[in-house]
């Protein structure tokens, strides 16, 4: 039915702005992409259109099964709460999907809300993402020690990326500014 299929996916939409939105709202403080936002938002869409397009057989199911199989993330594994994040919102896209739109609704309310207080027990506010991008050439495991040791109570390396067709690396440190450092 063409009227279910356009509540459920409406619905996946609007379920899916919502979760993106608390995430930017919880993570704002610790930075987050705007790739992945973008991600948050459109795949309980996503995952209701493949629910409502398999249906019931059995051998569409499994054939979905095997595309979605090949499918592999070129980006870094996130953290845990990020993958937490990713399983919500299909499972949220499936229930759209399989037309249990108010069950999705009440399962994303009490989710976003049990994430937020989680999210707000964490007491990593006051850690700032920084990025530096340098020359391939250079040894960057101490080369920013000293300018770490000065101003920061802790730094820790989160991420090292190619950049800029493989002549930059792109670092990336999690830091603890002391109380008295001047952040720029």
């Amino acid at each position: 039915n063409m009227a279910q299929a356009a509540i459920a996916i409406g619905a996946a939409f609007i379920i899916g702005f919502i979760i993106a939105a608390v995430y930017m709202f919880m993570c704002k403080n610790e930075g987050y992409q705007k790739n992945f936002i973008i991600g948050l938002a459109i795949l309980p869409a996503v995952v209701a259109v493949v629910i409502l397009l398999v249906g019931s057989n059995v051998a569409r199911a499994f054939s979905m099964a095997g595309a979605f199989a090949l499918v592999r993330f070129r980006s870094a594994p996130g953290s845990a709460k990020d993958i937490s994040i990713v399983f919500f919102t299909m499972a949220a896209g499936l229930a759209c999907g399989l037309g249990y739109v108010s069950f999705a609704a009440v399962f994303v309310a009490v989710m976003l809300v049990v994430a937020t207080v989680l999210g707000f027990a964490d007491n990593n506010y006051d850690k700032k993402q920084l990025k530096i991008t340098i020359p391939e050439d250079l040894n960057y495991s101490t080369v920013f020690d000293d300018v770490f040791d000065k101003y920061t109570s802790e730094h820790t390396m989160s991420r090292v990326k190619t950049t800029n067709m493989g002549t930059m690396y792109e670092l990336t440190y999690e830091v603890k500014l002391k109380k008295d450092a001047p952040e720029k």
